[in-house]
């Protein structure tokens, strides 16, 4: 059976075009880490991709030892996202530049079949596996941003408020507006590996919760 990947089968959440466009995203089941600080020196948020990716590999790998859960597929592992905002104020990605200001819900959607109680037991597996590792910290949770305005990114980080204004330009003129909440947040999908990928090169989905006026 050939291998789902997500970002293939999923175009339209994954592969956006650089041109912004509406999108109504559906309810998803990610595993998650909350953290604060700056992603670039936070050794929590090192610590959350440990996390994240070891629980992820360690559900997609059960396989290996007949362990696999009920409805299990091949697949291939989704790629990082991050919900991002600050104390006190809606964060569009732009209005706020000191980093160590930000908090951050790093997540890594997991397929259809895996359930409250997969996540529990993947969880008990890394932990016996590291047991220095804080897998305590992650959370299973079904996530639906609804209403959305989203647009591919290409370049550095840093670079993403031209994206951004592109967003906000097409927000305003469709007669929609940015709906930033405790549960709506400025959203990144990483579809680049930054360790193994120059910063002119990088790819990285820009989701932002709209409301019709």
């Amino acid at each position: 059976m050939e291998k789902i990947d997500y970002k293939k089968e999923y175009k339209d959440l994954y592969q956006p075009q650089t041109k912004p466009s509406v999108i109504e995203v559906p309810e998803m089941s990610f595993i998650t880490v909350r953290g604060s600080g700056n992603p670039n020196t936070s050794a929590s948020y090192q610590e959350a991709l440990e996390i994240l990716y070891g629980l992820s590999f360690t559900i997609k790998m059960s396989k290996m030892n007949g362990t696999q859960p009920e409805g299990y597929f091949e697949y291939v592992v989704p790629p990082l996202e991050g919900l991002w905002y600050v104390d006190d104020m809606a964060f569009d990605g732009i209005n706020v530049t000191d980093k160590d200001k930000f908090h951050w819900i790093s997540m890594i959607r997991q397929p259809e079949f895996v359930t409250e109680a997969v996540f529990e037991k993947a969880r008990k597996v890394l932990a016996e596996k590291k047991p220095g590792l804080a897998v305590g910290k992650a959370e299973f949770v079904y996530i639906t941003e609804g209403l959305c305005v989203q647009a591919m990114h290409k370049g550095a980080y840093d670079d993403e408020p031209e994206t951004i204004a592109r967003m906000k330009r097409f927000i305003e003129e469709k007669g929609y507006q940015e709906d930033f909440s405790d549960i709506r947040y400025h959203h990144e999908i990483y579809l680049s590996d930054p360790r193994r990928c120059a910063p002119k090169n990088l790819k990285t989905v820009i989701r932002h919760p709209v409301k019709r006026l």
